[in-house]
This record gives structure tokens, C-alpha cells and sequence, in this order.
């Protein structure tokens, strides 16, 4: 436990929902994860949608802008976040989206306290797999804008690099966190490290995890691909 109220715990129990999209066209991607927060409130329960990515890609932060970004990397395409956070290259990284909807524990929490207590949760996971990680007491903010370029307080770290990091969003319909994992080499696989995220959960929050069908978000999330994240004009309005 990270000493906060316990995450599993409201008023809709603690039944929490698992989506393992697999590897995913990069718009649809972000457009399924806009679709997560857009939908938190009606689906009642917390989510986490684990998946890849079908080509490569990178991703942005909300509020920054297109004509900087674009000259920090060369990968493409390159897509605006529904987050905030930094420049993320999406090439052998594990990625995965988490919303929250309202009046749950979690949605409470300030933004620090909730990243902390996001990345407390991987770095408990990765113990179960037997991989030694820290939660970072401090920062080192080397790269201002890319997200893998040092790290900030509560970044996740392994070996002196940071492996993991994450933004947020909040408003009236819920929280969405998406993050990034970058793997630790010969340590566990993707679909293992996914599975010992649900064991911890279980057993720290007493969650009992349901697997729902992508299709529960599908529709507006292809709407929001075709309308929004498979433009380009939409990436560079800012």
C-alpha cells in the first residue's frame, strides 16, 4: 500500500475492468484512450487498457507545441496526447491508459499524490516479477519536453534510468492516466508483466479484475480517429 485510502475501495465495489487491446494503429490508440475518459463516468468503474502499438509512432503532450516537437524526432506519426507530459517515442515501449471515473478514491487525489501512487503500483509489479525499481525521491529534468531525457519526482527508475512515466487528465467525466513502460531486457515479458499488475492490485487493493471487450468503446473511438487523431491539421493546431 502507498499509505493513501485504498484504490479498490467505493461505493461501485471493487470490481475494476481490464482491456488488452493488443497492438493497436497509433491514432485508434489515442482516440480509444480519449474514449476511456469521455465514457469513466457511464462505465461507473476504474479501467486499465494495456496494449501496443501496430507501427511506430510518437506521442505529445496536449499543450505543447507541434513546430518544437517536430524537431526533436524524426518518427512519424506524430500525435497529440488527450494528456499532458512530454514528447514519448512508441517504438518497443509497453504502453497502457488507466481512467477513473468520478467519486472514486483515486479520482480524489491531487495530481502528485495520484502519479505517485500510479508508478508506486509498477514498481510493486516489476518486485513481483523479481526486477529491482524505485520511485524517484528527486528529479533530474535533463531533457525539458522529452519525456525518457531524465526524470521528474515519482518517475519510475532502473539502474540509474527512468523506465517509466505518465500524464494525466481530469475533468467532469473522470481521470485518464496514460503511460509508458520502457521493458527491462531478458527480465519478464509484456503479457507477464500485465498479469502481475492485476495480481498486485488484487492482492494490495483487493480488486477483482473483469476483462471487458474493446467494442465497449469502439464506436466513438473510431469517431474520434476520423475526426480528430488522423488529422494532421489537429496535431499541429498548436
Amino acid at each position: 500500500m502507498d499509505g493513501a485510502a485504498n484504490p479498490g475501495s467505493s461505493a461501485a465495489g471493487r470490481a475494476w475492468g481490464f482491456v488488452d487491446a493488443g497492438e493497436v494503429a497509433p491514432a485508434l490508440n489515442m482516440a480509444f484512450d480519449e474514449a476511456l475518459l469521455l465514457q469513466a463516468a457511464e462505465v461507473g468503474v476504474p479501467v486499465l487498457r494495456w496494449y501496443g502499438w501496430a507501427s511506430p509512432a510518437a506521442t505529445f503532450g496536449y499543450f505543447q507545441k507541434y513546430a518544437e516537437i517536430e524537431t526533436w524526432t524524426r518518427i512519424r506519426p506524430l500525435l497529440r496526447r488527450p494528456t499532458g507530459g512530454g514528447l514519448v517515442p512508441h517504438l518497443a515501449d509497453w504502453t497502457y491508459a488507466f481512467a477513473v471515473p468520478p467519486g472514486h478514491p483515486w479520482y480524489a487525489l491531487r495530481a502528485p499524490e495520484s502519479y505517485e501512487r500510479m508508478h508506486r503500483w509498477l514498481e510493486r509489479a516489476f518486485q513481483e516479477c523479481g526486477v529491482p525499481t524505485e520511485v524517484a525521491t528527486c528529479c533530474e529534468p535533463t531533457g525539458p519536453g522529452q519525456c525518457f531525457l531524465g526524470w521528474e519526482k515519482f518517475d519510475l527508475l532502473h539502474g540509474g534510468r527512468k523506465i517509466a512515466g505518465a500524464a494525466q487528465r481530469r475533468n467532469q467525466s473522470g481521470l485518464l492516466i496514460q503511460g509508458s513502460i520502457q521493458p527491462v531486457p531478458g527480465a519478464v515479458d509484456r503479457a507477464g508483466y500485465a498479469s502481475a499488475l492485476r495480481t498486485v492490485a488484487g492482492r494490495d487493493w483487493q480488486v477483482e479484475w473483469e476483462t471487458k471487450p474493446a467494442s465497449v468503446w469502439e464506436v466513438q473511438a473510431r469517431e474520434l480517429a476520423a475526426t480528430r487523431y488522423e488529422d494532421d491539421g489537429y496535431h499541429r493546431r498548436r
